[in-house]
């Protein structure tokens, strides 16, 4: 699926006619699959920017399709990016803005600490790419909107890395709520919890001995410059004790949760969301808050978001005894509860109201897998169902909700304006302004 220059793919589509081009058998291969015509042959050129362990897990899906070829790799340490490079025999990049320039390049992969999703995926979108971005998607509300629009407007095919929403359980789940066998519901409850009270990541490692082969300016990028931390740079699960790099656990874990209930109620935008919570007993060297309390204020329901990392009591989700990781999910209706989380649930009636109510049969279609999904979409031109269109339902929250713990006070919402109302601090906050020589690029918004 290589470009032709110097119009992309989609470029050429969207402006030359099949009937203008002549007779379909010298038809390029790449410009022949966005005119909706298949080939056998057909080869998706694919490359990686951060090569991190999420970002291996993504790799290695993807790259399990037939069709897929990975051309180019990138990450700012040289100690992620030679293994990859040697595994996949790709050409290797420390420089992300030269990835995107790669010749014959049809899609990457972004699975960067979650500061750079936005640049990166927007650049990626500028570059005629297809994106398959991690999550948390982004860190602010003005990120959220100007990823979806760049995705649009550049007709990127974007899949968001939220990988439980392929799987099998949240589509019986989504079916179930939807059956009406729950009745109206009013209260939607979700929650997160771990114990890595009091010590959390560690205290007293900030460093300026940066290690040989990591550039630790370009690491950092648009956000706040700060000490190299050993701890911060180890994966995804220690991002989410720095601010800075993650916004907290919360970015990290509620797209996971809270995506179902959003899927299967089709909620669009809150109109008011209210956040409590702090920094309580953690003492390291992150600065992310340990419990965070939050309430999202939708027309007909409310829902709400537990996160604590200084006690791991998961309600019904007990699963033995002792300290662990536990999320879950409650739908309250008016005939019962359903409760569940990534695998199992539990159906608690109210009184008879259930009786007769019977399993709504299977009609949301099974998915390959998340990033295989993503993959077909590439060949099809169709979004796959984690694309930003959708996601901002699930993105935007969240991030209001960090906004709204950070100022200490409540947030209103205008669902059609997708603009903060009322609170001009807030609607400010809500807009990056990135370090120095980098810029949030506004003209998205």
């Amino acid at each position: 699926m290589k470009k032709t220059s110097p119009f992309s793919r989609r470029k050429f589509v969207k402006t030359t006619s099949l009937a203008a081009i002549g007779a379909p058998l010298i038809l390029k291969t790449s410009l022949a699959k966005s005119a909706g015509i298949t080939s056998a042959s057909d080869k998706i050129n694919l490359g990686i920017i951060g090569c991190g362990g999420l970002g291996k897990a993504n790799l290695n899906a993807a790259s399990s399709h037939p069709d897929i070829v990975v051309t180019a790799a990138c990450d700012v340490w040289q100690e992620r990016l030679d293994p990859i490079t040697k595994k996949y025999k790709c050409k290797g990049y420390t420089d992300y803005k030269d990835l995107l320039q790669h010749k014959g390049l049809d899609a990457v992969i972004i699975a960067t600490p979650a500061h750079w999703h936005a640049l990166q995926a927007i650049e990626a979108a500028e570059a005629g790419l297809d994106i398959y971005l991690q999550k948390p998607m982004t860190m602010h509300l003005g990120e959220s909107i100007a990823v979806r629009n760049a995705v649009k407007k550049h007709d990127a095919i974007c899949q968001i890395g939220t990988q439980i929403h392929s799987g099998e359980h949240y589509r019986r789940m989504v079916e179930l709520v939807r059956s009406g066998n729950l009745g109206d519901i009013a209260t939607v409850r979700t929650f997160f919890v771990m114990n890595e009270a009091p010590n959390g990541v560690g205290l007293g490692f900030n460093t300026t001995n940066i290690p040989k082969g990591l550039d630790w300016e370009n690491w950092v990028g648009p956000a706040r410059m700060q000490s190299y931390n050993p701890n911060l740079v180890k994966d995804a699960f220690y991002h989410g004790s720095w601010m800075d790099f993650s916004g907290g656990w919360t970015p990290g874990m509620a797209p996971h949760i809270t995506d179902l209930p959003i899927w299967a109620l089709d909620l669009g935008y809150p109109t008011e969301i209210s956040a409590m919570g702090g920094r309580y007993i953690t003492k390291d060297d992150g600065d992310a808050y340990d419990n965070h309390e939050v309430i999202w204020r939708y027309p007909n329901l409310t829902m709400t978001w537990m996160s604590s990392l200084t006690n791991s009591y998961g309600f019904d989700f007990k699963r033995e005894q002792k300290s662990q990781r536990r999320l879950g999910i409650y739908f309250h209706g008016v005939n019962g509860t359903l409760r569940t989380d990534y695998s199992s649930h539990e159906i608690l009636p109210e009184g008879d109201r259930m009786e007769g109510m019977k399993t709504p049969p299977k009609t949301i279609a099974p998915s390959p897998g998340h990033e295989l999904e993503w993959v077909e979409c590439i060949k099809s031109r169709k979004q796959p169902s984690c694309n930003p269109g959708y996601h901002t339902k699930v993105d935007v929250p969240i991030q209001l909700s960090v906004l709204s713990l950070k100022l200490g006070r409540s947030i209103k919402f205008d669902p059609k304006t997708e603009k903060i109302v009322g609170d001009d601090e807030a609607a400010k906050l809500a807009i990056p302004e990135y370090r120095a020589p980098w810029k949030f690029p506004k003209e998205y918004l």
